[in-house]
């Protein structure tokens, strides 16, 4: 999906509405996130349990290289 296409945009702002919809925890838990200052140094853990149980997790350590993209992050997820 390319976001230069605006097609696309409104495709995927209608999937994340409907997402919000289903989670209304998840972009409470980013607004949370984005406010409490995500900084160089943080640590983001992922961890998704399969529906047959298999777990798989993964981090990773926000580097100074990454803030940009943690800003644009935050301010999507300040304005939703």
């Amino acid at each position: 999906m390319g976001f230069q296409n605006p097609t696309a945009i409104f495709q995927m702002m209608n999937l994340w509405n409907r997402f919000k919809q289903n989670h209304p925890k998840f972009p409470k838990f980013m607004m949370a996130a984005a406010q409490s200052g995500i900084k160089e140094g943080s640590i983001i853990e992922i961890n998704i349990t399969t529906a047959d149980g298999q777990s798989l997790n993964s981090n990773l350590r926000i580097s100074a290289e990454d803030m940009e993209l943690v800003e644009q992050l935050k301010n999507l997820a300040m304005n939703q």
